[in-house]
């Protein structure tokens, strides 16, 4: 199950977020989300738990919790809707 992770420092690494994660199951991924241009963290990133339940209490336990100084914001994520790519000027007709 993968977990949505948000509010974190912009200097927490990812060990950090995943030894506060790991005290309530085993974490089997963390994705940290990086500008794309710049390459630095974006504030938000993505737990994998292999167990729901494990996950389902890591989402209770967390949210709300200090990483780095931070409340952060814990939530099952949302999978990405389809489309995009577009952007404004797709229709536009040259």
């Amino acid at each position: 199950m993968d977990i949505y992770v948000g509010n974190l420092p912009f200097d927490a690494d990812e060990q950090m977020v995943i030894d506060a994660f790991s005290e309530h199951g085993s974490v089997s991924r963390f994705k940290m989300i990086t500008d794309r241009e710049t390459g630095r963290p974006r504030g938000f990133g993505f737990i994998t738990m292999d167990d729901p339940a494990q996950a389902e209490a890591a989402i209770n336990a967390m949210d709300g919790q200090d990483i780095g100084g931070r409340a952060v914001r814990v939530n099952a994520a949302q999978q990405k809707s389809g489309g995009g790519g577009g952007g404004r000027d797709r229709d536009r007709r040259y």
